[in-house]
């Protein structure tokens, strides 16, 4: 066979030598003439690898969709490559048609060399064997490889489409290819090879005219689609180099495997971290204390405290999985009702259920104010169920639901257990109760956005409130200190001098002791306020610094939010730029506790549901839903056995 190849490459290169008088010129000439006879080849190619791109914004969208499912990723990739009719292996076929002519070539060049015709002594050396000037065909060779490469991720439409790694991957195997065939084969055969390489991207330039991926490719779709997805390959990218061990490893894999091998999960809590049990925490007591339901509790942090609760409570079953995990455990969800704090489902990385249609997903808040400055615009869209702290949390949600044109949830008059117990762990400790002559406590305690009290204002605001007899407590938030540390301690560098009697700086969070000891509170748009003054009844004080807008079409959906009417309700507002008459204000609120603590009161009788009770409100409102589930199950039991008699 490689004999009559030979003889059918013959009829082109020996023309070809004797039209331009060069062994050279007629591999050349033969090269082109390939390229040329395989066109239409090449232009099935390009169209195949338009129809990839085509479908890659919906490929995005399944890995998106079915992160982490590697198997429902794979099966839905093969119906789409189906139906619209992609060829995974076509791109095969052009690498072993060159394979093909390379083993043909050989002969016809071995055939040119023995001839011993003057001209072709350097066309049949071998590097590998003759050395010397012939080198310079592998580096050849491996340049022109470069510049295939190069080209192919500019103009490529497949190519163009991969990701980095890919590009390298497929480029460096290329050149690598080149190098080591040039090594091994006749200068000849090298010489094709380069002019083949460098022919190449003029195809692929043709190519593209004749088929443009413009005409038929959405690029804004695409990348769109592509965007969402790195998103979340971001946001689940472990932060551990490739050689540092998962010490929870072992752990996830064994909690994930647990997870789907229970059979008849009611009802789920889903954790960001320990420090979000505690918006859980009365109605998981009261549905201990009141129903037989266990609660499946998944939590992303190793060391949640639910681990320890769980010992002591068997009915309590906790799962630690990492972010990559539980978005795979997001889209797989079979249990009746999910309840989570968890803003921007489906709209984030974290899908509804693909399993269990019918799975009732339940938004606990973790604040007490509006639903629609500090929210996102979808933050509670693809939620059943929000449980409503107040009358102001569901007059927000209904003007959402109309201003987006949502779906219409449920919307239970709840309440807020956090504050209920806050105020009893207040009322108990005693901590509101000063001994005669003791100085006024003032506590500062920023939110951590842009422009907060702290990268704003701080030196006007002490300059203000030194100097009265008060004692000043800086304490910042948490996340300020751990992202603007350097910050943090040269304010305290500031004030070192200070008497530490008059203001000292708290950085120890491990106890809120000193802002419920306090008589007042100072914040920008902390919702520390709130809790603060419903907790104490004491006012607080607010510096009108920068707003925090997670949702820019709020000032639309809602003229006047409790975010804003609030501030100058349980206490006074004041400008970053005119502090002037706050040692004033501070002065008359410490005057008049009564006025203020009736006040305070009014307002969070009027602005919280169930006060005392929210715990336990919440509680049964997820035992009722969680019990309809079942109830709905059984009935369409019942209906299946009454169709199936009949």
């Amino acid at each position: 066979m490689l004999e009559q190849l030979a003889k059918l490459f013959s009829l082109i290169v020996q023309p070809a030598y004797n039209l331009t008088g060069s062994w050279w010129a007629a591999i050349f000439l033969f090269t082109l003439a390939t390229k040329i006879i395989l066109m239409p080849l090449a232009l099935w190619t390009q169209q195949n690898s338009i129809v990839m791109v085509k479908i890659m914004p919906e490929m995005f969208r399944l890995k998106t969709r079915y992160f982490g499912d590697r198997e429902t990723i794979e099966e839905r990739q093969n119906e789409l490559n189906k139906k619209a009719g992609y060829h995974p292996l076509l791109s095969l076929i052009p690498l072993a048609i060159q394979v093909v002519i390379l083993f043909g070539l050989v002969d016809v060049i071995h055939g040119i060399t023995d001839s011993g015709a003057p001209g072709t002594e350097f066309l049949g050396m071998t590097p590998i064997i003759d050395g010397g000037i012939t080198w310079i065909m592998p580096l050849a060779a491996a340049l022109s490889s470069v510049a295939l490469g190069l080209a192919s991720n500019k103009i490529n439409p497949l190519q163009c489409e991969q990701s980095r790694a890919e590009k390298n991957t497929t480029n460096g195997l290329s050149i690598a290819m080149s190098l080591v065939l040039a090594i091994y084969v006749v200068c000849g055969m090298a010489f094709y090879w380069v002019c083949s390489n460098l022919l190449s991207i003029l195809v692929q330039v043709v190519c593209n005219i004749i088929i443009d991926p413009h005409k038929q490719v959405d690029y804004e779709a695409l990348n769109e689609a592509r965007e969402e997805y790195e998103a979340m390959e971001t946001a689940t990218k472990s932060t551990k180099k490739w050689f540092q061990r998962d010490p929870y490893a072992a752990r996830e894999k064994s909690d994930y495997a647990r997870f789907f091998n229970t059979i008849g999960k009611h009802l789920v809590f889903y954790s960001e971290s320990s420090g979000f049990y505690k918006y859980f925490q009365g109605a998981i007591e009261w549905l201990l204390s009141h129903s037989d339901v266990h609660i499946h509790y998944v939590t992303s942090d190793p060391n949640d405290q639910v681990f320890e609760l769980s010992k002591k409570e068997l009915r309590l079953i906790p799962y630690y999985l990492g972010q990559r995990r539980l978005i795979t455990l997001f889209m797989k969800m079979d249990a009746d009702v999910v309840v989570t704090t968890l803003g921007d489902l489906e709209s984030s990385y974290m899908k509804r259920s693909y399993v269990k249609k019918d799975a009732e997903y339940i938004y606990m808040p973790h604040h007490m104010t509006s639903m629609t400055i500090t929210s996102t615009r979808n933050e509670y869209t693809y939620y059943d169920d929000v449980l409503c702290v107040g009358p102001h949390q569901q007059h927000d949600l209904e003007l959402l639901e109309k201003y987006y044109g949502t779906k219409e949830k449920n919307k239970p008059a709840i309440g807020y257990d956090l504050l209920d117990r806050s105020i009893a762990n207040y009322e108990k400790q005693g901590l509101g109760q000063h001994e005669s002559g003791e100085k006024p406590l003032i506590v500062i305690g920023p939110s951590w956005q842009f422009g907060n009290i702290l990268d704003s204002c701080i030196d006007d605001l002490l300059e203000e409130l030194m100097g009265h007899g008060w004692r000043i407590v800086v304490r910042p938030h948490p996340e300020y200190v751990k992202r603007y540390k350097p910050r943090m301690d040269e304010i305290i560098e500031r004030y070192a001098d200070a008497d530490s009697s008059e203001l000292t700086f708290e950085t120890d969070f491990s106890s809120n002791t000193s802002v419920l000891s306090a008589s007042l509170l100072i914040t920008d748009w902390s919702s520390v306020a709130e809790e603060f003054s419903f907790t104490t009844l004491r006012p607080s004080v607010f510096i009108d610094t920068e707003m925090k807008e997670n949702n820019p079409d709020w000032s639309k959906i809602h003229s006047d939010p409790c975010d804003i009417t609030l501030r100058n309700e349980i206490g006074r507002s004041f400008d970053p730029q005119k502090m002037d008459g706050l040692a004033k204000a501070v002065e008359e609120m410490f005057n008049n506790p009564l006025a203020w603590s009736d006040r305070i009161k009014e307002i969070r009788d009027n602005m919280i549901f169930n006060l005392g009770h929210g715990g336990e409100a919440a509680g049964k409102y997820i035992l009722d839903r969680v019990l309809a589930h079942q109830e709905k199950r059984m009935q369409d039991h019942d209906d299946a056995d009454t169709k199936t008699e009949d």
